[in-house]
C-alpha cells in the first residue's frame, strides 16, 4: 500500500518507468532461488557421473576377475581401462565438481598442480587404452595368423606399461616444472591462491593434445576402417565358401529303410543282418547336384559301373555300424527288392566303404571347419562392433573439448570462452569414463551376463551363488 501510494504521489509516468520502480523494490529472492536450484541440478549430475564411473568400472573389474570366459587378452586392456576411468572419477571429477559447485579453489596451489596433473594423466591414459584395444582388434581380425604370435602376454604388458608411462611426460613433468603455462598466469596464481585455472601456452597445448587425443584418434579411426573393410571381405568369402561346401557336400543321413530295399555286393549277407543305421549316397551325373535326398555326391570314381548309364541315379547303402558291406542299386527297383537286370557293380565293398568314408570325412571336416570359422568370425566381429561403438562414443565425448582446447590456445584472448561452456565441455569428456561400462553391458552379451551374475551375487539374499560360481571361476 505504501509503495502504491508513493507511486501515485509521483504523478503520471510512463508504464516502463513504473514497472522498473516496482521491480527494483522487490527483494532479490528469485535470483538466489534459481542459483540454488542450478547448484542442486549440477550436483546431481556430477554425483551421477562420478558414481556411474566408479561403480560401472568396478563392476567391469570384478566381472572379469570372477568369470573365466572374460579372461582373454583383449580384456586385459579393458580392465586396465576400467582402472584408469575409476581414477579419473576419483582424482579429477571430484576436485572439478568441488570447484564448480563452490566457485572457488579450497585446497591451495600445490593441490591445484596435483589435480591438474592427475586430470591430464588419467584422461590421457584412458584414451591411450582405447587406442591399444583398436590395435588388438586389428590384429585379431585383419591378421589372425599373426595375432597369437604378436599379441603375447609380454606384448600386452609392454603396451600397457607404455600406456601408463607416457602420459606422465605430458602431465606431471611439464606442470610441476612450470613449462605448461605463461609467466602472466604464474603471477596470477601467486596473487590468487584460491583460483585453480589450467591456463596453458600454445606449444604445450599442441603437444599435449596431439599425444592425448589427435594421434590416438587417427590410429583408432585408421584401425577401425581397416577392420570394417576386412569384416566385409571375410563375410563375402565366408558366404562363397559355405555355398561351395553346400553344392559339393556329402550329407550323411541316418535312415531306417527296411531290409528288402538294400542290395548286397556280398551274397552271403542276409537282409536281416543289415543294421538299421546306415547312410545312403545318391550318384548324380557329372553336371547334376541333387538336394533334398540322402546324398549329393558323384560316385562314378568310387564304384564305376560297366553297364549303368552315366546319368543314372544309383543308391549305395553302407552299413555304418558294421564294416565291409556296401550295397548299390538303381532308383528303379522291382517290388521284390532285386536289382534290375544288367546291374553289376564292379568294386568291392571294402574299397567302396573306404572311399565313401574318406569322402564323407573330408567334407564333414570342411563343414566343421566352416562352422568353427563362422563362430570365430561372429565372435571377433561382435567385439569389433563393440569397439566401433566405443570409439564413436569416445569421439563424441572428447572431440568438442579438444577442439576448444586447441582453438583457444592458438587464437588467444579474442577466443575467450564463458566458464559455463568450459565446464560443460570438461564434463562431457568426463562422461566418457562412465559410458564405457554401459556400452559393454548393452552390446556385449558375455559382459552383460557377467554383470547380471555379479550384481545378483552382491545381494545378501543371493550370497550362496558366490559358492556356486565364484570358486569355480577363479584360476
Amino acid at each position: 500500500g505504501a509503495l502504491r501510494g508513493e507511486v501515485e504521489a509521483r504523478g503520471r509516468g510512463t508504464e516502463p518507468a513504473l514497472l522498473h520502480e516496482l521491480h527494483s523494490t522487490l527483494p532479490p529472492a528469485a535470483p538466489e532461488t534459481w542459483h540454488t536450484i542450478s547448484l542442486i541440478l549440477k550436483g546431481l549430475v556430477f554425483i551421477t557421473i562420478i558414481l556411474g564411473a566408479l561403480l560401472g568400472n568396478a563392476l567391469v573389474i570384478i566381472s572379469v576377475h570372477r568369470h573365466r570366459k572374460l579372461r582373454v587378452i583383449t580384456n586385459y586392456y579393458v580392465v586396465s581401462l576400467a582402472v584408469a576411468d575409476m581414477l579419473v572419477a576419483l582424482c579429477a571429477m571430484t576436485f572439478n565438481a568441488s570447484a564448480e559447485l563452490t566457485d572457488t579453489w579450497l585446497f591451495g596451489p600445490l593441490v591445484c598442480d596435483i589435480f591438474n596433473s592427475l586430470d591430464v594423466y588419467f584422461s590421457s591414459a584412458s584414451i591411450l587404452h582405447l587406442c591399444c584395444i583398436s590395435v588388438d582388434r586389428y590384429y585379431a581380425i585383419v591378421r589372425p595368423l599373426e595375432y597369437p604370435v604378436t599379441m603375447t602376454h609380454r606384448t600386452v604388458c609392454f603396451m600397457l606399461a607404455n600406456v601408463w608411462l607416457w602420459p606422465a611426460f605430458i602431465s606431471f613433468v611439464p606442470i610441476f616444472m612450470g613449462w605448461y603455462t605463461t609467466e602472466q598466469h604464474r603471477q596470477l596464481r601467486k596473487a590468487h591462491p584460491d583460483v585453480c585455472i589450467f591456463k596453458t601456452n600454445m606449444i604445450y597445448a599442441l603437444i599435449s593434445s596431439s599425444v592425448s587425443f589427435w594421434i590416438p584418434s587417427i590410429v583408432m579411426i585408421s584401425m577401425y576402417c581397416k577392420i570394417f573393410r576386412e569384416a566385409i571381405r571375410q563375410r563375402e568369402a565366408l558366404t562363397r565358401t559355405s555355398s561351395n561346401i553346400l553344392l559339393n557336400s556329402v550329407h550323411m543321413k541316418h535312415t531306417s529303410h527296411s531290409a528288402h530295399h538294400s542290395h548286397y555286393l556280398h551274397p552271403d549277407r542276409r537282409p536281416s543282418d543289415i543294421s538299421p543305421n546306415y547312410s545312403t549316397f545318391t550318384e548324380v551325373g557329372p553336371e547334376e547336384t541333387e538336394f533334398g535326398g540322402e546324398v549329393v555326391m558323384a560316385l562314378g570314381d568310387i564304384c564305376p559301373s560297366k553297364e549303368a548309364s552315366p546319368r543314372k541315379s544309383v543308391n549305395i547303402s553302407c552299413d555304418t555300424a558294421s564294416s565291409g558291406y556296401c550295397s548299390g542299386g538303381s532308383n528303379k527297383r522291382s517290388s521284390s527288392g532285386q536289382p534290375p537286370p544288367g546291374w553289376r557293380p564292379s568294386c568291392t565293398s571294402a574299397v567302396a566303404n573306404r572311399e565313401l568314408a574318406k569322402a564323407a570325412t573330408e567334407l564333414n571336416s570342411q563343414g566343421a571347419s566352416l562352422r568353427a570359422a563362422g563362430k570365430s568370425w561372429r565372435a571377433e566381429h561382435k567385439a569389433a562392433r563393440t569397439l566401433g561403438i566405443i570409439v564413436g562414443a569416445f569421439l563424441l565425448c572428447w572431440l568438442p573439448f579438444f577442439l576448444w582446447y586447441v582453438t583457444t590456445n592458438v587464437c588467444g584472448e579474442p577466443c575467450d570462452t564463458p566458464s559455463v561452456v568450459v565446464g560443460v565441455l570438461f564434463w562431457i569428456g568426463y562422461f566418457n569414463s562412465a559410458l564405457n561400462p554401459l556400452i559393454y553391458a548393452y552390446f556385449n552379451r558375455d559382459f552383460r551376463d557377467a554383470f547380471k551374475n555379479t550384481l545378483m551375487c552382491a545381494l545378501p539374499c543371493c550370497f550362496s551363488c558366490w559358492k556356486d560360481t565364484g570358486t569355480a571361476s577363479f584360476v
